[in-house]
């Protein structure tokens, strides 16, 4: 199985590209951007050294049934998914905030808690929890997106205070955040899961915020299996979860938090097929459906071929 782990297409009316950490994007005349979904995967902000068979494909194709599902809360940038790795939309101004949403005491926010921290982003958490404990209510936590590097944990005063984002717009976020935390919730519960938390990326355009990038994908969120639960955290133990956590874990376990210093270790093939199983097992878990795997034998001769046919129809 190939891995799809660089892009450079010279797609027609082609301007710019941008290479993310998984996401290459191109943006075309007229303001249309192609966003290739590759099969790299990132931890602690750096790139892994191996690319994971159907990740993109998964993430692509998770994040088009979300987008679709929640175009009655707020517009979005899609228009079309001409490939299993590819989306193409409308170029919108980012706005510089991410707007991470939480249910539950994890990851980062565990983190931090354990380190005795009780304010995240200017948010209180409560005295008494426990890792994965659900909060009384969902937090919103924002992060400055960085271009490079780490995003930053930023409070609402912060934000409003720097003139980040004006109030107006940033309350609009929050609202919208926290109506599509809600409908992802929502899908997650029909389909056995849990969504633990998530982030959000907005956009401006012609003055309208648009939602753009991926949503309630397993490297935008954290899901929990609802079936067990309350049982694992009544005894204590690590609840099974969906998401690149384990990935994280398996990092930390052999000395990498992306610190200074620290070497990156190469995930063996073994482990590889691991994590593309577990990706393939989030799709089918969240979808209901049967993953269907593309073509990998050639994968950026299929993206370019698909690609210029739905150009030259468009």
């Amino acid at each position: 199985m190939e891995a799809l782990t660089n892009s450079s297409f010279n797609f027609s009316g082609q301007k710019s590209v941008y290479n993310g950490k998984v996401r290459d994007v191109y943006h075309l005349e007229n303001d249309v951007l192609v966003m290739v979904a590759s099969d790299r995967i990132s931890a602690f902000d750096h790139i892994l050294p191996k690319g994971i068979p159907f990740k993109g494909q998964v993430l692509n194709q998770v994040a088009t049934m979300f987008l679709n599902a929640t175009e009655d809360i707020v517009p979005n940038w899609l228009v079309a998914t001409p490939d299993e790795n590819v989306a193409v939309g409308m170029a919108c101004e980012p706005i510089r905030v991410e707007m991470v949403i939480r249910g539950y005491l994890a990851g980062h926010a565990a983190r931090e808690y354990k380190l005795g921290k009780r304010v995240i982003c200017g948010v209180d958490m409560p005295e008494g929890m426990k890792e994965n404990d659900k909060f009384p209510e969902p937090i919103i936590t924002p992060a400055t997106k960085a271009e490079e590097g780490h995003d930053e944990d930023i409070s609402r005063e912060e934000i409003l205070e720097q003139n980040i984002v004006p109030k107006d717009i940033y309350e609009k976020l929050e609202m919208y955040t926290r109506q599509l935390f809600e409908r992802g919730t929502q899908m997650a519960a029909k389909q056995g899961l849990i969504l633990v938390d998530t982030k959000y990326e907005f956009g401006l355009l012609n003055g309208e915020i648009i939602l753009i990038d991926e949503i309630h994908t397993p490297d935008s969120s954290r899901y929990f299996y609802a079936d067990g639960y309350d049982q694992r955290q009544a005894d204590g133990l690590p609840q099974k979860q969906l998401s690149k956590e384990f990935v994280r874990q398996w990092l930390i376990e052999n000395g990498f938090q992306g610190l200074e210093g620290q070497e990156m270790p190469v995930m063996p093939d073994d482990f590889v097929k691991v994590v593309s199983d577990r990706y393939i097992e989030l799709y089918e878990k969240i979808t209901g459906k049967v993953f269907q795997r593309a073509e990998t034998k050639n994968i950026p001769q299929r993206i370019e071929q698909n690609l210029e046919q739905y150009l030259s129809n468009s």
